[in-house]
C-alpha cells in the first residue's frame, strides 16, 4: 500500500515539474518578442493619406486601405516646340564674278596727263578725267568719260583741252586684279581761238588700263590711251596717262 502512494505521489510531482517547464518556455518566448504580430495590433488599421495628384497638387489626400496605393498617371508626353522661323536667306548679290560679290557701278576719278600734237601748237595738258561705268555682265560694261586738262599759254591764251564721248568697255574680272580695255567715241574742244579753224573735233579714245582692288569698295586704276582728233582741219595723234581711284556700288 505504501508502495502505490509512493508511486502515485512521485508521478505527481512528475507531471507538475513538466507543466512549469512548459510554461517557462511560452514566458521567455513572450519576453524575447518586443514587437508582437503586426497584424494583432491597431497599426494595421490606420489609413495612409495619398498627396500625389496628378491633376491638382493642392487637392485634398484621398483615403484609402493602407497597404494600397493609387498609382498616378505621370503625363510624360512633352509638349512639341514650336518651330523655329526659317533662316533669313542671304541677299542676292548685285553681281557676281570669281565665286565672289561684286557691283555693276564703277566711278573712276584719275589725274590725266594729256599730249596735244599738232602742226599749230603742241602742249602738255594736265588735269582731271572722270569715268562712269555700268556692267551689262561679268565682262561687258558701256563708259562714259570726260576729261578736262589745262596747258600753257600759246598766241593769245592758255591751252583748254576738253574730251567727252562714250563707248563699249571689256574687263577680265578678278578678284584682286581686273585688266580692261575700251574705245570711247565722242568730240573735243580746245582754246585758244587760232586762224587754222574751229575749236571743236571728234575724239577717238582707244586703249586700256589695270584696276587694282583694294577692298570690295574701292579700286586704284592706271591707264593709257590714244586719241585722234581732227583740230584745224588737220587730224591729230594724241595720247592721254591718267592713274586715280575707282569707287564700286
Amino acid at each position: 500500500m505504501k508502495r502505490l502512494l509512493v508511486c502515485a505521489f512521485l508521478t505527481l510531482v512528475g507531471v507538475c515539474v513538466s507543466r512549469a517547464q512548459v510554461a517557462a518556455s511560452n514566458l521567455s518566448l513572450d519576453t524575447d518578442n518586443a514587437a508582437p504580430d503586426f497584424s494583432a495590433t491597431s497599426a494595421a488599421k490606420v489609413t495612409i493619406p495619398i498627396f500625389l495628384s496628378g491633376t491638382d497638387p493642392l487637392s485634398h489626400p484621398s483615403s484609402g486601405s493602407g497597404h494600397s496605393f493609387a498609382v498616378t498617371k505621370l503625363n510624360t508626353a512633352l509638349s512639341a516646340e514650336p518651330s523655329a522661323d526659317p533662316p533669313t536667306p542671304s541677299p542676292t548679290p548685285k553681281f557676281i564674278y570669281g565665286g565672289r560679290d561684286d557691283f555693276r557701278w564703277q566711278l573712276g576719278l584719275s589725274f590725266a596727263w594729256f599730249r596735244f600734237q599738232s602742226s599749230v601748237f603742241n602742249a602738255n595738258a594736265f588735269g582731271e578725267k572722270t569715268t562712269v561705268t555700268y556692267f551689262l555682265n561679268d565682262w561687258l560694261g558701256v563708259e562714259g568719260s570726260a576729261t578736262a586738262a589745262f596747258g600753257p599759254t600759246v598766241f593769245n591764251g592758255p591751252v583748254h583741252l576738253a574730251l567727252y564721248g562714250g563707248g563699249p568697255k571689256v574687263a577680265w574680272r578678278q578678284k584682286r586684279w581686273e585688266p580692261w580695255l575700251h574705245a570711247i567715241f565722242g568730240g573735243a574742244h580746245e582754246n585758244p581761238q587760232t586762224a587754222a579753224g574751229g575749236r571743236s573735233s571728234y575724239s577717238i579714245m582707244a586703249g586700256g588700263g589695270v584696276d587694282y582692288r583694294w577692298n570690295p569698295r574701292v579700286s586704284f586704276r592706271m591707264e593709257g590711251d590714244y586719241v585722234r582728233t581732227a583740230f584745224f582741219h588737220q587730224s591729230q595723234n594724241c595720247f592721254q596717262l591718267a592713274g586715280g581711284i575707282v569707287f564700286h556700288f
